[in-house]
């Protein structure tokens, strides 16, 4: 079995191939966040084993046509049960593997994506990545780290141009309590462990981090909260309130 591909070169063959065939294929997941770590700061560099990326659901079969033509075979009975929502290819020469999301993003919550592809180039846009990495339950060393790198290396406010879009957090969170109330907890986890300094940057860049955490908990303050969120936010977390998340055998 050949050595992986250098997975940042692969990322930008495959996306460059798709977008050629208009077909919109963008990255999420750890080399996404890596893509947005502009000051390429080392406490975020890390190594990536596979690819994973989000296509819309729209463009599934034309999806499905490219792939074999770019080095890739389909997981063949995982696609055909969850191909509208999930697909997942072997590289031919290397097998490693890729995790294509169609049309939205579903892990412990959902993020729909379909109509947000074309936001930036190369990978989901901010605020989807930084709620990819914020609805984690069980948020790890690894996703923290993520989310600390989303935070420090990119603004919080209006648009989608290397900014977290506060906007597009407030819609998706007043949508869903369950997406709000697992990004708070893992906010105030984030911050706990800036002060306990686990996750170990300057005082400035904490103070940065903090700041941006802050306008993300202001903005889900003044978000407009329909009355079926009220009613959940009653019951809180007395009843559950996210996805359980099964590993995909092989």
């Amino acid at each position: 079995m050949e050595a992986h591909p250098d997975l940042v070169q692969e990322m930008h063959r495959l996306i460059d191939a798709a977008n050629e065939k208009n077909i919109r294929l963008r990255a999420i997941g750890g080399l996404a966040v890596q893509m947005h770590n502009k000051t390429s700061h080392p406490l975020f560099t890390r190594e990536f084993a596979d690819l994973d990326f989000c296509i819309p659901l729209k463009q599934r079969r034309e999806f499905e046509s490219f792939m074999p033509g770019m080095g890739y075979s389909p997981h063949k009975q995982f696609n055909i049960l969850n191909g509208d929502q999930r697909q997942i290819y072997y590289h031919d020469p290397t097998e490693m593997k890729v995790d294509i999301f169609v049309g939205h993003f579903e892990m412990c919550h959902k993020i729909p994506l379909e109509d947000r592809l074309a936001a930036d180039p190369v990978t989901i846009p901010l605020a989807e990545l930084f709620l990819s990495k914020a609805q984690i339950i069980e948020l790890n060393r690894k996703d923290a780290f993520d989310l600390t790198s989303i935070l420090m290396n990119n603004e919080t406010g209006e648009g989608d141009n290397e900014t977290i879009n506060l906007a597009i957090l407030a819609h998706l969170c007043s949508a869903d309590w369950g997406l709000y109330k697992t990004t708070s907890i893992n906010l105030d986890k984030l911050e706990a462990m800036l002060n306990t300094n686990e996750i170990p940057l300057s005082n400035e860049e904490k103070a940065l981090v903090i700041g941006r955490i802050n306008d993300i908990r202001r903005t889900f303050t003044e978000m407009p909260k329909p009355v079926a969120w009220q009613l959940r936010d009653r019951v809180g977390t007395r009843v559950k309130w996210y996805i359980e998340v099964e590993e995909v055998q092989r």
